[in-house]
């Protein structure tokens, strides 16, 4: 595909879409029904704001969910700290969820406009963003023309690009340059996904490292560990966070494996909490006693489950186990972030399906603090030898602290880099007060 024709794709692209709001719309309310859209905002999916945008400068940032949320948050706080509106959007209730807790009235939270032109058109004219900041992988053609049309500068912070994504777009690599070519800057993870950014046309781009490293510490009730510990007491525990389906069952059966001979508590966090009603069914149904969080119910000697069913809790669950394994690993594609449970003080155990973070994954496994299992069987051994070899356990525990703190910076770099963006918002958002004192 020659360049021309691919602007012209994209600008026909532009309109697609709009006769199908009908099944969007079916669409919405199918996603209702599974705990992942909130009924009573979905305007805001088509463009309509449901808060006033507050005066003076103002970026946009979009989270995707849950990890990108928790990713962008000390740079939302930047932004704050140099009086910058900034609106924040995502895309599920569980990331809207996070935001509201752990930023509360810092930012105004927005469920993000489909990519269509009139709902992101409506969006745009609204907020009228002076920068677009958006997370990791998010790559909306809709979104990124009309920011581009609107000469608005979009930067992809954390960006990366997974295996599948760089071969979709390298097989329409004309397309991909005619979009990417209106991306501002691009501040990627790792050197490979820089790499990829750059051979699908985008430039500048940048390498900060993950900003997940530079996060703050999960927030956790120390009264509520306590209490936990105290039900727990002697008996040995380990987690399954993170965890999607299928991935719930492989730690029951290696719960029964290790349950007599270990005496075992086991922890899952399931990577979507709405689906715990039938976990925990599913699980009872394999005679396993489950207590969950939701419901606060105690940990008595004879709970098998302990089913971490809540949002923003993952400091509370981690601090109850020194053994974690991380899920979408076994079963589902992709990964999820292994830097919470490593710089938390857990030895971290993993399937091999890590493509999205294996960056990350080699710099843990490389210096001895992660391991890779292949099957059910695997992951129980893993789990047994930790548990019963306290030395090992610490060693993997020591060497992810040491990982972690390598890996900083993130964030020092991310904000170098936003620098000849955001420094004239904040010299216009800190002489607005004095300029309106004098008018």
């Amino acid at each position: 595909m020659s360049s021309r024709m691919a602007r012209m794709a994209l600008t026909s692209y532009r309109w697609a879409g709009v006769a199908f709001y009908p099944l969007v719309g079916a669409y919405l309310t199918y996603r209702a029904a599974k705990g992942k859209e909130d009924r009573t905002r979905r305007s805001e999916r088509f463009g309509f704001a449901s808060a006033a945008r507050p005066q003076g400068p103002l970026i946009w940032f979009h989270a995707a969910s849950v990890g990108e949320t928790n990713a962008v948050v000390p740079l939302i706080r930047e932004m704050r700290r140099r009086d910058i509106n900034v609106v924040l959007t995502t895309g599920t209730t569980t990331s809207a969820k996070v935001a509201h807790a752990r930023l509360g009235s810092e930012t105004v939270h927005q469920y993000v406009p489909l990519d269509l032109k009139p709902a992101v058109g409506r969006f745009l004219d609204y907020w009228q963003p002076d920068v677009a900041i958006i997370a990791e992988s998010e790559i909306w053609p809709m979104t990124i023309m009309e920011l581009g049309n609107r000469h608005i500068p979009q930067v992809l912070v954390n960006a990366r690009m997974s295996d599948r994504s760089f071969a979709r777009w390298r097989s329409r690599l004309s397309l991909a340059e005619a979009l990417f070519e209106n991306l501002a800057l691009v501040i990627a993870q790792s050197d490979v996904d820089a790499e990829r950014f750059r051979d699908l046309g985008a430039l500048p781009v940048t390498v900060s490292g993950n900003l997940k490293v530079d996060n703050d510490m999960p927030a956790h009730d120390p009264a509520q560990l306590e209490d936990y510990k105290r039900q727990i007491g002697a008996r040995k525990t380990w987690a399954a966070i993170s965890t999607f389906e299928g991935e719930e069952m492989a730690a029951a059966t290696v719960h029964r494996a290790l349950k007599e001979r270990d005496g075992v508590l086991t922890i899952i966090v399931p990577r979507h909490p709405e689906r715990s009603d039938d976990l925990e069914k599913a699980l009872t149904e394999k005679g396993l006693k489950v207590a969950r969080r939701t419901r606060n119910d105690p940990l008595t000697p004879d709970t098998d489950i302990f089913l971490g069913d809540t949002i923003g809790e993952m400091g509370l669950y981690l601090r109850m186990t020194e053994v974690a394994f991380v899920g979408r690993s076994l079963f589902a594609e992709g990964g999820q972030n292994p830097l919470e449970p490593a710089m938390l003080g857990c030895a971290v155990l993993s399937g091999g399906h890590v493509q999205n973070f294996r960056d990350t994954y080699q710099k843990l496994a490389r210096n001895g603090s992660a391991r890779m299992v292949r099957d059910v069987e695997m992951l129980a051994k893993a789990v047994h030898y930790l548990l019963a070899n306290d030395a090992a356990r610490q060693t993997m525990i020591n060497a992810g602290l040491e990982t972690v703190q390598e890996m900083r910076g993130a964030l020092t770099a991310t904000i170098k880099g936003l620098e000849p963006y955001i420094n004239p918002l904040t010299v216009k958002a800190r002489l607005q007060p004095r300029t309106a004192a004098q008018g």
